[in-house]
């Protein structure tokens, strides 16, 4: 691998007939199918938040209940990423994609179906692990079928699928739970993957390569490292998602356990690489476009994910919007995130680090002038005082996601493509969680502290996330002067 480059094309063949085999066409048919299934998993973190109420209403379920429907979903998402992605690379993407997508089909209509609380914490629990089995084999597809420069559009396409379902998830929520009635509504945010995951199982199992011939297949999986990475994202994630509904201190005593427990996986994962392929090879970090590209998406996710989280709470709870409204209220941003993540792919080779800086510096922007325009108490229409802030904000997120993706698995190997984007993937949604935590209790202290006034709590929040957004642009800075004044990465692992 030349320096600084990303890898180059990858000779071996699938049952398929290779990448070098698989036609223009029939490729980015294959990542269409891709898309669509990130899309739907993606969108499933979000537009329940806004059918909360109505899930309330119809199975009577208790505030614990209705955290771990939110919740449990991301839990077993980011829990099972890396080990899918492992899989993907040895027994081949489309066996797990299709079985991934087969078994959110099956617990979305199982959601849909719930009578009782428990009935859908469950489904949720499944449903999310099986969106963690189907998002590695996205990206790892991409890396699959795309060589070097080439990948900057698909990954554009990507990280505009990744941008626009975290932003329009409670405008299709609030659009459903309207069509559906307030009691049912909420069945059909379930109910409207079943149509979508039965198509992308069959065109999956069509038009995805098949199981590679040889190489990595013949490795076992690790089973070790499986348990320790495991264990210590379970200890990261649980108090972070249950802040709300455990309320001892000791909770945060989970935290450190998990580092200790990922450190063993560390150490665990160096000594297994000298006998076989580990569940997730250490030393890609060696390369610097991957371990900046990893804490710049770890932290951003911490700030971006965070803003929607806090905005539907203070436009539905604090000034009586609909869902729909709200939705409507992040459509800017979620419109601006497309555009740019289309011009991102297309120009991230030629800028490199800088677009992601430039991206992040126009999210930090956008985000203080929301808090500029919302100060005091703003007598005018909330979503329309804010809706150019947001576009700006957008603009910028569409140049972060999807160009910092290209960048991170520039020089990941093939052959690990899928274990490498899961653990980038596990980044993310432990940043979101952690981001969603901390932000979260910002605004729910804040608005203690002020005798209930939302749109202080809303602005002293976002400052917070705006605040978080801002270290990832510090990140993306250190990354930069580094390119320049040492311009040689590792060339091989």
């Amino acid at each position: 691998m030349s320096p600084g480059r990303p890898d180059p094309p990858d000779r071996s063949t699938d049952a398929a007939g290779g990448a070098d085999n698989v036609d223009n066409r029939r490729r980015w048919q294959a990542l269409g199918v891709g898309l669509v299934a990130a899309f739907m998993t993606l969108l499933d973190v979000s537009i329940v938040n806004v059918a909360v109420p109505s899930i309330d209403r119809a199975l009577g379920a208790t505030p614990s209940d209705l955290q771990w429907v939110l919740s449990g979903y991301a839990l077993t998402f980011g829990l099972v990423l890396v080990p899918a992605g492992r899989f993907g690379d040895a027994r081949g993407r489309r066996n797990a994609f299709v079985l991934g997508i087969a078994l959110f089909t099956l617990t979305s209509a199982l959601a849909g179906l719930a009578r009782s609380p428990e009935w859908l914490v469950a489904a949720r629990l499944v449903q999310g692990a099986a969106a963690g089995i189907v998002n590695p084999q996205v990206t790892g597809l991409i890396q699959q079928l795309f060589r070097g420069p080439e990948r900057a559009r698909p990954f554009g396409l990507l990280g505009a699928t990744i941008g626009i379902s975290t932003a329009v998830g409670p405008l299709l929520g609030g659009l459903l739970i309207q069509a559906g009635g307030e009691e049912h509504g909420w069945r059909w945010i379930f109910f409207v993957n079943v149509p979508v995951g039965i198509v992308a199982v069959l065109l999956g199992w069509r038009l995805l390569p098949a199981r590679p011939s040889g190489g990595p297949s013949r490795h076992r999986l690790d089973p070790v490292g499986v348990l320790l990475l495991a264990v210590g994202v379970v200890l990261l994630l649980l108090p972070l998602v249950q802040r709300e509904q455990w309320h001892s201190p000791w909770k945060w005593a989970l935290v450190p356990a998990g580092l200790v427990v990922l450190a063993c996986f560390g150490l665990w994962e160096r000594w297994y690489a000298r006998h076989d392929t580990p569940l997730f090879d250490l030393r890609l970090f060696r390369f610097r476009s991957y371990t900046l590209g990893a804490l710049i998406a770890l932290v951003y996710f911490g700030g971006f994910t965070a803003i929607f989280f806090i905005f539907t709470l203070y436009l539905q709870n604090g000034l009586g919007y609909s869902a729909l409204v709200a939705g409507l209220a992040i459509t800017p941003f979620a419109l601006g995130s497309a555009a740019a993540s289309a011009l991102g792919g297309r120009i991230v080779n030629r800028y490199g680090r800088p677009l992601v800086a430039v991206g992040l510096l126009a999210v930090v922007l956008g985000l203080g002038a929301v808090v500029f325009v919302l100060r005091g108490n703003p007598h005018g229409s909330v979503p329309l005082l804010t809706a150019v802030p947001l576009l700006i904000a957008g603009l910028g997120s569409g140049l972060v996601i999807a160009p910092n993706q290209t960048l991170t698995l520039s020089q990941v190997p093939v052959a690990q493509a899928g274990s490498g984007a899961g653990m980038l993937q596990t980044g993310q949604r432990i940043g979101s969680a952690a981001g969603i935590a901390a932000v979260g209790a910002v605004f729910f202290s804040s608005l203690a502290d002020t005798g209930g006034n939302w749109s202080t709590a809303f602005r002293h929040s976002l400052l917070l996330a705006t605040g978080i957004i801002g270290l990832a642009l510090i990140a993306a800075l250190i990354d930069i002067h580094r390119s320049r004044r040492d311009p040689q990465p590792p060339t091989h692992l």
